[in-house]
């Protein structure tokens, strides 16, 4: 009976014409991409802007290679610098050979100064970026197994993966695929972190240092499990003593981060295109309450006067109202003036009035 297994391919690059296609490099960059899409997403939904994201990436990815370059060339100098290695070998990142300890160190360095220049703070754009990361670690994964390296020990079990290369001092044999281990996990790291911040509205970094805690528990016990060559304190690999230590960090952050700063960013990022006034200028809902203030006055007022109208209406002491009245009163004095001394009076028909006779009968006697 045939063994099952996972087969490895033959060989790891690819020729488009005179161009190389590289299974290595086209992980990492596919994983890149990944990454930047999840987290613009994620930025959006926080409030930023569309592109920054991509933006600062321009300067953590960069910086994140070197440093992943370096982690790795430095942790195993032996494969560049031992006697018959070529030292040149150490710039050939296409080979594979990344670190993600210095990957991520570096390119947080990256990433501030990104941060600084668009003025919004590291910390919220982490969270925004960790579980693509975690998904881009998944699919970078996949470019060990183009260049056959990282396997764990050998194994019969039914996913065990194929090595064919006997190239640096490779056994062809049947082994665990601790790569495919590790990209699952990366798969699950993902979706941990996005339920969480969900869940938990995190916010300070603390979503990014859940994906390094969680990742951290999964590296212990795939890196136990590798058996390529590598740096032993304590009989422990190297990056397992990494893994427990940025773990232990991690946690501390998050405890310490929720009960300084709990909850979560109000604004992750400070508005660039004018819409926010200066200093002194007025906003649309300040005019609108200057307008509503000024309405509301002119009610009142209005409202006054018509009170002190009909005050001054009822008293007949207003100049509107004796102006009415003024009428009726001249009428009143003119009737009585031309009852009394009027010429007409004097020819009318009341000259036989039992008055105007006595005084008749005075002067006469």
């Amino acid at each position: 009976m045939e063994l099952a297994y996972i087969p490895s391919p033959s060989h790891g690059v690819l020729h488009l014409g005179p161009i190389p296609l590289r299974g290595y490099a086209f992980c990492i960059i596919i994983g890149v991409f990944v990454a930047v899409w999840l987290g613009n997403k994620r930025w959006i939904a926080r409030g930023g802007r569309t592109g920054t994201v991509a933006d600062i990436a321009v300067w953590a990815v960069p910086f994140g290679l070197v440093g992943g370059r370096l982690y790795h060339v430095i942790t195993d100098y032996e494969l560049y610098f031992s006697e018959g290695r070529d030292w040149v070998d150490a710039f050939k990142i296409w080979e594979g050979g990344l670190g993600i300890w210095g990957a991520i160190a570096l390119g947080a360095l990256g990433a501030w100064i990104g941060c600084r220049r668009r003025g919004i703070p590291l910390p919220a754009w982490a969270d925004a970026v960790a579980p693509g990361i975690a998904f881009a670690q998944a699919i970078g994964r996949w470019g060990n197994w183009f260049n056959q390296e990282l396997y764990g020990k050998a194994t019969d079990l039914p996913w065990a993966l194929h090595i064919t290369s006997a190239t640096d001092g490779r056994v062809p044999g049947y082994y665990h695929p601790t790569f495919l281990y590790e990209s699952l996990w990366c798969v699950g790291v993902g979706f941990l972190v996005i339920w969480a911040d969900r869940r938990f509205k995190l916010g300070h970094g603390r979503a990014f240092a859940l994906y390094v805690a969680a990742y951290c528990v999964g590296r212990f016990w795939i890196e136990y499990m590798r058996v390529d060559d590598a740096h032993h304190i304590l009989g422990l690999r190297l990056n397992c003593w990494t893994a427990l230590v940025v773990f232990l960090l991690a946690v501390l952050y998050i405890v310490l981060s929720a009960r300084s700063r709990p909850g979560r960013e109000e604004i992750v990022e400070p508005d660039t295109d004018g819409d926010t006034p200066a200093e002194g200028d007025e906003t649309a809902s300040d005019k609108a309450e200057d307008k509503s203030e000024k309405s509301e006055d002119a009610e009142n007022a209005a409202d006054g006067t018509e009170a002190k109208d009909g005050a001054k209406g009822e008293g007949g002491t207003d100049g509107d109202s004796v102006g009415l009245d003024k009428p009726a009163v001249t009428e009143s004095a003119e009737s009585a003036s031309g009852t009394e001394s009027g010429p007409e009076s004097d020819k009318g028909t009341d000259t036989g009035s039992p008055a105007r006779d006595e005084a008749g009968s005075a002067k006469k006697g």
